[in-house]
């Protein structure tokens, strides 16, 4: 089984029922399987990110999981800044940014709103899949193949047996990864113009953004 990495985003884990209890899934797992569990609120209270560590990380890695909650439709604020600084210019998209092409991202995410909720007729007005667009884009831009996410919906209400069972094909699916994602198709070649960065147009025209 390829390596993988997963990202752990939850501003409050000790107070965590559906993140706490995936991890508690595979950490239950025996022999210790391909896999580094970084848990970034851990690592960086201070949100000073060390982007060279998390950039190694990410390069070594084949399968990337972003585990975390929604947050506004979103995701949590040190997972943003996680990929504004770590996701760099040049690095990760843009000429000569190819260190995450070819390589895989899951989403592992919940909501509490439930299936219904994310519809046209619901109280969020749209389907899920619209709110998960700049996840798929980013992944497009890099060069990642964006998995089918797996998502726990109502996840203030769900029942434990429920929670156990969606742990349990959390952690199935690791250990079969990569045999449930399909063939690999073609990746989009993406032609940044260098003057597409703000900051970086502005330094070279001597002006500040």
């Amino acid at each position: 089984m390829s390596h993988i990495l997963i990202l752990v985003a939850h501003p409050d884990l000790a107070q965590s029922r559906v993140t706490q209890g995936l991890l508690d899934a595979i950490a239950a797992l025996a022999p210790p399987a391909d896999w580094v569990v970084h848990d970034l609120y851990r690592h960086y209270p201070d949100y000073a990110i060390d982007v060279q560590t998390e950039q190694r990380l990410v390069a070594a890695a084949k399968l990337i999981v972003w585990l975390h909650p929604l947050h506004w439709y979103g995701m949590p604020a040190l997972m943003k800044l996680w990929l504004d600084e770590v996701l760099r210019f040049g690095w990760a998209y843009g000429p000569g940014g190819q260190a995450l092409r070819g390589k895989d991202l899951w989403l592992v995410s919940s909501t509490g709103g439930s299936a219904e909720s994310y519809s046209a007729t619901g109280h969020n007005a749209h389907p899920i899949e619209d709110f998960l667009l700049p996840y798929a884009q980013s992944a497009r831009l890099c060069g990642l193949r964006f998995l089918p996410p797996l998502l726990l919906h109502a996840a203030h209400r769900v029942l434990d047996a429920e929670l156990q069972t969606h742990a349990n094909s959390f952690a199935q699916r690791l250990l079969d990864y990569p045999n449930w994602c399909g063939p690999a198709q073609a990746l989009d070649e993406i032609e940044i113009p260098i003057d597409a960065r703000p900051a970086l147009f502005s330094s070279l025209a001597g002006g500040a953004d």
